[in-house]
């Protein structure tokens, strides 16, 4: 740090040692490739420059004994000495590989947050309506929210003139497809493509797998609001705008839903937005993989755990990374009262979440009772295992569905939400 304050003469000692190191590092692992001339020669320069050091000779004689040393090293050293530029540059990148590596796997391992499960403690993937037809971030605004917020914009373009339709599963939400596609243009991902058509003509779009606010996005660009939405349904029937049809989910051929086929009574021009939006990547935060291997969670914790041996999950998700909150430990007893959580016959503690969820506080709307904490019924968690339920419980999926978290799947907890630049941007609650 303070190398200027070091006198010429003790530098150089110490770049003359450094060279001694190579050299007696090339004449122990190439003695059996280099011949006897060559090995006499450099035992002789090495002695020579040894003796240097131990005779406290000045700078001058030892950046002669250097070069005299360097000079015979660029003809033996093999793969040691000289070494290019790339030889370096991988030997940087491996080491560095290795030490992030080490840190992800037993110390932090970055996460995002992908579903809004656990908002608004934590934020996943988020839509921001851009209308066709009112303002949208210039260039540099669009450049500073992807620095900032991840954002990414998406736009449908209607191939050309006509009225737009769209396909609807039976329950009334837009028909989607499942594919394989890449992240960043090389990872792999599952990405849905909704699919518009304009006169017969279709017009996709691909969003990630697990953003779920396309529905809410589309209602409001052609109806105003989920509610606008709901009375043209209503109409859609009687002036004969629906019609039968199939929709393949996933990209084999062979796997189909019925649907509905619905003109949306709205006309565009070629080349015109159907729909424009931003995606806002979720929070992404560090987790303590450290901690949780010497203590038990503690009830009200958020943390993260492994999939692939929970049945309910495996199947469809594989070996993922999920994050919730723990409510339950072995051998507690929960039950959902109205919208409030109760462990073990009293409200549950240990989560400032666990009391606005029960006073619907802000953003917080209250747990739901579903599945296996349906009305009326308790649950008592067996040995070995966790329970876990998320800060949204209306859209969450969560141990009501998929039930219990084996401990020895548990990652860590989280630490610190290091992007985007929001306000939420900090240590994690």
């Amino acid at each position: 740090m303070f190398g200027f304050l070091t006198s010429n003469e003790r530098k150089m000692r110490e770049n003359a040692e450094n060279w001694l190191q190579l050299a007696d590092k090339i004449c122990h692992y190439r003695r059996d490739q280099l011949t006897t001339a060559q090995m006499q020669e450099l035992r002789k320069k090495i002695a020579a420059l040894r003796q240097m050091l131990q005779q406290r000779a000045d700078a001058g004689k030892l950046k002669l004994g250097i070069e005299s040393l360097e000079g015979l090293l660029q003809q033996v050293g093999g793969t040691f000495y000289p070494k290019s530029s790339i030889v370096e540059n991988v030997e940087f990148f491996l080491v560095a590989a290795i030490i992030v590596l080490g840190i992800r796997s037993y110390f932090l391992q970055p996460f995002k947050i992908p579903t809004n499960s656990m908002w608004p403690t934590y934020y996943g993937m988020k839509g921001e309506n851009l209308p066709p037809g009112t303002p949208a971030p210039g260039l540099l605004e669009r450049a500073f929210r992807l620095v900032a917020f991840g954002a990414q914009r998406r736009e449908v373009i209607a191939p050309q003139a006509g009225e737009v339709s769209a396909m609807f599963f039976p329950e009334g939400t837009l028909a989607y497809t499942l594919r394989d596609g890449h992240k960043w243009l090389v990872v792999p991902t599952r990405v849905r493509e909704y699919t518009f058509s304009v006169d017969g003509t279709p017009a996709t779009v691909l969003v990630p797998a697990d953003f779920h606010d396309f529905d809410l996005l589309f209602q409001e660009t052609f109806f105003g609001s989920t509610d606008g939405f709901r009375r043209f349904l209503a109409t859609a029937g009687k002036d004969g705008r629906v019609e039968r049809t199939t929709v393949q989910v996933r990209d084999d051929a062979d796997s189909t839903r019925p649907g509905y086929l619905i003109r949306l009574g709205k006309t565009v021009q070629a080349g015109e937005a159907i729909m424009r939006f931003d995606i806002l990547t979720g929070d992404q935060l560090f987790v303590d993989r450290l901690s949780y291997h010497f203590m038990r969670p503690p009830i009200g914790s958020g943390f993260v755990f492994r999939t692939g041996n929970i049945e309910g999950l495996k199947l469809e998700d594989g070996d993922q990374y999920f994050i919730k909150r723990l409510v339950g430990a072995p051998s507690d007893t929960l039950e959902i009262r109205g919208t409030e959580l109760w462990r073990n016959g009293q409200p549950i503690t240990g989560a400032a979440a666990f009391g606005r969820n029960a006073r619907r506080e802000g953003r917080y709307p209250g747990y739901r009772n579903y599945g296996l904490l349906s009305a009326g019924e308790k649950l008592t968690v067996p040995p070995d295992v966790f329970f876990a339920l998320g800060d949204n419980s209306p859209d969450s999926k969560d141990g009501r569905f998929w039930g219990f978290v084996p401990a020895k799947d548990v990652i860590g907890r989280p630490l610190f939400i290091y992007y985007p630049f929001t306000r939420r941007w900090g240590p994690a609650r």
